[in-house]
């Protein structure tokens, strides 16, 4: 598709990061305007309503651009599989995948890139063949995705560190058994976390080498420490830093399958998405992405 030419469908869910999308949308009239992109605007109401609008809009030829959280981005992006291309407005309250894949964060500069921008093929990650287009974590990530998606007095990346908090008081570890391509691991600790990209929470860079262009999966195993060594070294995370401790583990893997000694919802793109016992695995090249 010729980039002077593209039709933009922009699906926003106006309820994410407590109304982000209404704010900015004011400010994305005006530069899609200035840029010269026909477009139109939707709201989604759910899951299914989104991923309904985003077939449509793929089939119409238009491309399908996601005005919201990482949630959004994951749902549009399974929804249209590569069955059409794909462009990101950042609007949530981490926007992580925007973060690992370069689109910016400023809304004139993101404006510029839905026009000048190229297509790219990226990996896409299954859970239980259920898709996602980030990180998939179980465990403890269990427990405080749960809180920060709760949580409604805290607004901005603030509620990820108070989830973490929150989550940590209760926490007891866990028994995680996972096969590797075909090879057991069992480790005792707080997660699993299979990595298509590098960022989730905010900005922690939790898988640092992963590259969702490669066809694998970062897989980091976070083993048992104390609790107050474990929330010392979150900080950590936000530079990589975190996988030169002995308590991680970073392997590689087309396909994991995790089982855990007691039920945990499998999180992704910050949503709950499926429950262990879990397949992971990744269906290369099937996200179109405008990218940088």
């Amino acid at each position: 598709m010729s980039e002077a030419r593209r039709r933009l469908a922009i699906l926003m869910n106006p309820t994410s990061a407590g109304g982000k999308p209404l704010r900015l949308l004011p400010e994305i009239e005006v530069q899609l305007a200035t840029l010269g992109l026909p477009h139109r605007i939707v709201e989604t109401r759910d899951i299914a309503h989104a991923g309904d609008l985003a077939r449509e809009a793929a089939a119409a030829g238009e491309v399908v651009v996601a005005l919201g959280g990482d949630g959004l981005v994951g749902t549009l992006a399974a929804a249209l599989s590569g069955a059409g291309p794909m462009g990101v407005l950042p609007g949530g309250r981490g926007n992580d995948f925007a973060r690992a894949v370069g689109i910016p964060t400023e809304i004139e500069a993101a404006c510029r890139l839905l026009a000048e921008g190229t297509e790219k093929a990226l990996d896409l990650g299954m859970a239980n063949k259920k898709p996602f287009a980030c990180i998939a974590s179980v465990g403890y990530d269990s427990d405080a995705n749960r809180i920060a998606n709760e949580t409604r007095f805290i607004r901005g990346n603030l509620v990820y560190a108070y989830a973490a908090m929150r989550a940590l008081a209760s926490w007891k570890p866990a028994r995680f058994s996972v096969r590797l391509d075909g090879v057991l691991h069992e480790f005792e600790g707080y997660n699993v976390v299979a990595a298509n990209t590098a960022y989730y929470g905010g900005g922690m860079k939790v898988a640092p080498n992963a590259d969702p262009t490669d066809g694998l999966l970062d897989v980091i195993f976070i083993g048992s420490s104390p609790k107050l060594r474990f929330i010392g070294s979150l900080p950590k995370v936000f530079a990589g830093r975190h996988i030169e401790q002995r308590s991680v583990a970073v392997h590689r893997a087309r396909e994991v399958e995790v089982a855990t000694d007691r039920p945990f919802d499998l999180y992704a793109d910050g949503e709950s998405l499926t429950q262990t016992p879990v397949l992971i695995t990744l269906a290369p090249g099937k996200l179109r992405l405008i990218a940088p």
